[in-house]
C-alpha cells in the first residue's frame, strides 16, 4: 500500500496501546474489519507524531486473494479523511516494506512569511528569522555521502548510525523554503535535526564548519535543534 495522510492529530505512525490515534493502529484496525480477522501490517518506518506523508509504503499479509481496486475503495470509504491508501498492488511474499527499501525522501518546508499561511499553516515551520540560502546549500554539501550521523538523532541505542545521504536540495519559492532530503535511510529524529542544523547555519547562529565538527564528534549537543514536526513529509520509499 501507498498511503497519504496529514499527522496532525496523530500519535505518529506507530501502534500505541495508550492511544487509538495511530496511522499503524487505525489501518490494521480497518483492515481487519474488512477481512474479517485480525492483520498487522510492517511500515517502512515510523513517522514522528505531527508528521505528515504523502509516500509511506506498508504491507499486510491477507490469507487470500483480493482484487487491487476493489480492496482499495473498501479501505478508502472506512478510513478518516486525513488518511488515503493511494495505491494497492500484490508483491511476493519476501517483500517486506522497511527492510527492501533502498531510498527515501523526506521534504521539510520553511514559511518565512511575517505570519503563516493560513492554509498552510500545519504543514510548514513558521520561522521569521532572514535566512542565507546559499549559506545553507554550501553546509548541506558537508553531509552529503557516507557519515556517521550519530550527532543527528536523538536515539541512542541504535546498532549503527552509518546513513547515506545522496543528496540534499534547497529551494526557496517566494516565502517558503524547501529541504529534500534523499537518503539510504534515516534514523529517529534525523531529518528534523539536519533541518534544525541547516536553519542555524542560514541564521548565522553556526559556522558551515560545524557540520564536519558535529559528523566527527558524534556528539548530539554539536548539531542544531529539533525543528517542529509539522514542516515535515516522507514523500516518497523506493525500492530495486
Amino acid at each position: 500500500m501507498i498511503i497519504a495522510y496529514d499527522g496532525t492529530k496523530y500519535q505518529g505512525w506507530q501502534r500505541q496501546s495508550s492511544t487509538p490515534l495511530t496511522i499503524q493502529g487505525i489501518l490494521e484496525t480497518t483492515i481487519s474489519e474488512i477481512v474479517g480477522y485480525f492483520v498487522e501490517i510492517d511500515g517502512s518506518g515510523r513517522t514522528d507524531r505531527g508528521v505528515h506523508a504523502i509516500g509511506q509504503v506498508a504491507n499486510v499479509k491477507l490469507a487470500g486473494k483480493i482484487e487491487e481496486r476493489k480492496f482499495q475503495e473498501q479501505l478508502n470509504k472506512k478510513l478518516p479523511e486525513d488518511i488515503r491508501i493511494r495505491q494497492i498492488k500484490l508483491v511476493p511474499n519476501c517483500f517486506h516494506s522497511r527492510l527492501s527499501a533502498v531510498a527515501k525522501t523526506y521534504e521539510y518546508v520553511v514559511d518565512t512569511r511575517e505570519k503563516p499561511n493560513v492554509f498552510t499553516r500545519k504543514y510548514c515551520y513558521h520561522y521569521t528569522k532572514t535566512l542565507d540560502v546559499q549559506c545553507m546549500q554550501e553546509a548541506a554539501k558537508k553531509l552529503v555521502g557516507r557519515h556517521d550521523f550519530s550527532a543527528f538523532t536523538d536515539k541512542k541505542d541504535e546498532k549503527s548510525a552509518v546513513r547515506i545521504l545522496y543528496n540534499i536540495k534547497i529551494e526557496k519559492h517566494g516565502y517558503k523554503i524547501y529541504f529534500r532530503f534523499y537518503g539510504n535511510g534515516f534514523m529517529y529524529h534525523e531529518v528534523r535535526i539536519l533541518a534544525g542544523t541547516l536553519l542555524e547555519v542560514g541564521t548565522g547562529e553556526r559556522t558551515i564548519q560545524s557540520i564536519s565538527e558535529a559528523l566527527q564528534s558524534k556528539n548530539r549537543s554539536d548539531a542544531g535543534f529539533l525543528a517542529p514536526a509539522l514542516g515535515l513529509v516522507l514523500k516518497k520509499v523506493e525500492y530495486k
